[in-house]
């Protein structure tokens, strides 16, 4: 009852005049940010990020984060009209999504796509809400070595779970910790790898690293690529909208199955693209229609969307409870979080309330209001696809350096933006993931702190990772995940043998 009546306060936050307004401006930025490609959620973010900061923090994150909820609305609006995934993890749309649309039923694919990502958010935020204070409680009953198992966990969880080859999820990431090690030393305040020079500092601001990996690089990669936009009408009305409905509770299996994997995916670092290609090869291989998959299945659409969405939506638990973001966009949004002088984890629900329950009624709040927006605005944002990109592009670069620039108000962090624009560009081409880089950039610094609070309070023994079965559960559980491929592989050679000798 406790949980319910502070989810009301929330909404009585949410609901006032101010963050209301701050709520839509949200949802039509991030729209807009999900159908233009090159962008992304953790993209938009990053950029619009800087303009939050004379705002009030519960004002500030319910834009954002209805900028994410926009972002994943938008990517199917491309993905299916244009066949271009607006976001990485609208790739999985396509396969199904563009063969309705040339069949002539675009409206259809577009309606079940915004209502598979709508029942995906809906019914995680629904976890969020009753989950998370639970969550919040029991870590309150953390130390810096329990605090540094969780990181370490997470840490080795995009090692292990993150889909990509491990060196080089390795390599992204201790590239991060390097880059996080810059300035001053929170523990002794000594200087470290600052080389003599003044604008170091302060270290690599995480906001202007942010901006230039995933704003500037994927401008470059994008502008290589020569992007141009074909594809037909969107076709949609209300009575396309209303027929569709009548058709999508037949897929309910299909909704749930991918709001589960979407759930766990954006729990643990998976993320919300693998959440939308595993929910889509599950409905292909359990649908009766799978055959029917890539060739135009509306079941096709809303397996994906609805992973995708809830993947973005719970990634947030674990980034309130714990201060562990589960995703790009969520290390993005903790990266605001401590710029706005608040602390992630446990406390925040203690001495924020206002603030975590607002953003919580927000999430509920801004889905049903990105549902109508893009359901009645549809034939706009195909309209701004007939721009010439060669003109987007600028402004977009014109967008992240100010942003990059209202950080310190120094030219020094424009240049600094360019050159991780330039970083991400030679990840993107390398097929290096960004995201482990950006994780140990936001986490570095606590889980060092973390490690040498412990190692102190122990007299400098490792022991203290396994003094309690917490801490050493948590700890075994990461060991388990950094060395999850290799394990996974013996187990299925193992399995593999009695068959070959049978």
């Amino acid at each position: 009852m406790e949980d319910l009546g502070n989810l009301m306060h929330g909404f009585s936050v949410a609901l006032s005049l101010q963050n209301f307004g701050f709520m839509l401006l949200g949802i039509v930025l991030g729209v807009l940010i999900g159908v233009l490609p090159g962008l992304g959620g953790a993209n938009g973010v990053a950029i619009l990020l800087p303009l939050t900061f004379t705002m009030p923090p519960a004002s500030a994150i319910i834009m954002l984060s209805c900028i994410y909820w926009g972002a994943l609305f938008g990517g199917a609006i491309t993905s299916i009209l244009f066949n271009i995934p607006g976001e990485p993890w609208s790739v999985a749309t396509t396969f199904d999504g563009y063969p309705l649309a040339q069949q002539g039923r675009a409206g259809e694919a577009l309606t079940a796509a915004f209502t598979s990502s709508f029942v995906g958010a809906l019914l995680s935020v629904l976890m969020v809400t009753f989950l998370a204070p639970v969550v919040a409680k029991f870590a309150l009953k953390f130390g810096p070595a329990e605090f540094f198992a969780v990181q370490f966990l997470t840490f080795c969880s995009f090692v292990g779970m993150s889909g990509n080859k491990a060196y080089k999820t390795i390599a992204a990431m201790m590239l991060g910790f390097a880059l996080g090690a810059v300035g001053m030393d929170t523990v002794t305040g000594q200087l470290r790898l600052t080389f003599g020079q003044q604008e170091l500092l302060r270290g690599f601001d995480f906001l202007v690293a942010v901006i230039g990996l995933f704003g500037v690089g994927e401008i470059l990669v994008t502008m290589e690529e020569g992007l141009a936009f074909k594809g037909g009408r969107s076709g949609i009305n209300a009575r396309v909208v209303l027929e569709t409905w009548k058709q999508l509770p037949r897929y309910w299996a299909t909704a749930i199955r991918g709001t589960l994997i979407g759930c766990w995916m954006g729990i643990t670092p998976g993320g919300a693209t693998p959440a939308s290609f595993m929910s889509y090869g599950m409905a292909k291989r359990f649908s009766p229609n799978g055959a029917r998959f890539g060739k135009g299945e509306l079941e096709g659409v809303v397996a994906p969307e609805t992973a995708a969405h809830a993947a973005g939506t719970s990634a947030l638990l674990p980034m309130l409870t714990l201060g562990i973001p589960g995703s790009p966009t969520a290390a993005v949004l903790l990266g605001g979080l401590l710029i706005w002088g608040l602390q992630p984890g446990p406390l925040l629900f203690v001495e924020q309330k206002d603030f975590v329950w607002g953003l919580i009624a927000s999430m509920y709040l801004g889905n049903i209001v990105g549902l109508l927006v893009v359901l009645t605005t549809v034939p706009w944002w195909a309209a701004i696809l007939r721009v010439p990109f060669a003109i987007i592009a600028p402004v977009i670069l014109v967008i992240c350096a100010i942003g990059a620039y209202t950080v310190h108000n120094a030219l020094f962090d424009v240049v600094l933006m360019l050159v991780f624009g330039l970083l991400g560009y030679l990840f993107k081409k390398l097929g290096y993931p960004l995201a482990p880089l950006v994780l140990a950039l936001v986490l570095g610094d606590m889980a060092e702190s973390s490690f040498r609070q412990a190692m102190l309070m122990s007299q400098g023994s490792l022991s203290v990772f396994w003094a309690n079965g917490l801490v050493g559960s948590l700890m075994s559980l990461g060991l388990a995940m950094l060395f999850w491929q290799p394990l996974n592989r013996i187990a299925r050679s193992l399995r593999g043998r009695p068959a070959t000798a049978g």
